[in-house]
């Protein structure tokens, strides 16, 4: 079915032009905001900053959870059919880009992505869709430079540890976040051949858990491990994967991505675990400033900037407090 609804709209996709007429009060003005994943922290956070700036600037939010295909194309034309005038969308399947786009444009709909990026039928970015996502390469690094520099604090011998790298290469930015890690290891003189690629079926922690438990059985040779993936719970399913099998906090280091509320309670357990640190990405320019970039567009005519990339910090377990402070995040 995905197929055929990207078939069917993909070639009406010749060219992003969202023309539909600036709307003349506050209050007569529509947003959408979808995303894939409704149930995931981060897309409720989103949600919550998106609802903040609906309430500064006075236009409805439709918050609305699209987990696949069918109901990204019906969710576009229930917001034509309320009348909105443009969305805001985290899709469920960045290859659906061109149908995506043809849908908006045939609905006479602005849109624009936050997150995850779509691509072309080629796999290369619609760059004509303005997109505000996390410079995925860059923050994979940051949590590889903090595993290397763990790794060097702890006095470890590089040869002797392994690296489970947690993959999900179906989608762009799991693929840019562990090669960013990767590399950053490599850089900082872990051996290539140490790590050890863990593809997950689906980005949970089960999926991950299960994959590093093959990559863990299959290379007994390593006395200490380390890992990284996609996101926090792509590195909590390695971590209790190796607490099954003896790795524990002094011989483990996980570092993962998103500062979840699976990692906030990962710190809070009475005594440290392998799950070291995690880097911290805000939704709060991801949800309230892409909302408010829609409503700019809208009333005013402003088009968003075509490509805006942020940036995340690493927190641990005795510093995660500050951290959340200085990215506008409120305690927990």
């Amino acid at each position: 079915m995905k197929r055929r609804i990207f078939l069917t709209l993909a070639a009406a996709a010749t060219a992003v032009l969202f023309n539909a007429p600036a709307a003349q009060a506050a209050d007569s003005v529509k947003i959408g905001f979808l995303v894939k994943q409704p149930e995931e922290p981060w897309f409720q956070d989103e949600w919550k900053f998106a609802e903040i700036a609906a309430k500064e600037k006075g236009f409805t939010l439709v918050k609305i959870g699209a987990p696949s295909g069918e109901k990204v194309m019906s969710a576009i034309d229930n917001l034509a059919a309320q009348k909105a005038q443009g969305f805001v969308i985290c899709t469920p399947d960045v290859k659906l880009g061109p149908g995506i786009v043809a849908k908006a444009k045939a609905d006479g709909l602005k849109m624009m992505t936050v997150d995850d990026r779509l691509v072309d039928g080629a796999g290369k970015p619609i760059e004509s869709v303005p997109h505000m996502g996390i410079s995925a390469y860059n923050i994979g690094k940051q949590a590889g430079d903090g595993i290397a520099a763990e790794i060097k604090k702890r006095g470890w011998d590089m040869k002797d540890v392994g690296a489970i790298d947690v993959t999900y290469e179906q989608l762009p930015t799991a693929h840019d976040r562990t090669t960013g890690a990767t590399d950053a290891l490599v850089a900082a003189g872990f051996p290539k051949a140490n790590v050890i690629a863990a593809p997950q079926a689906k980005t949970d922690t089960e999926n991950a858990f299960n994959a590093a438990n093959i990559a863990l059985t299959k290379n007994p040779q390593f006395k200490h491990w380390v890992a990284y993936g996609l996101n926090d719970e792509a590195v909590l399913g390695a971590v209790r994967a190796a607490e099954g099998r003896g790795f524990k906090a002094d011989n483990m280091i996980g570092i993962g991505i998103g500062g979840s509320d699976s990692a906030l309670n990962e710190f809070k357990k009475p005594q440290p675990t392998g799950f070291y640190g995690t880097v911290i990405i805000s939704p709060k320019r991801h949800g309230e400033e892409t909302s408010e970039l829609m409503y700019a567009w809208i009333t005013q005519g402003k088009e968003p900037p075509m490509l805006t990339l942020t940036t995340g910090m690493l927190a641990t377990r005795d510093n995660v407090g500050e951290v959340r402070k200085e990215m506008g995040l409120a305690s927990k």
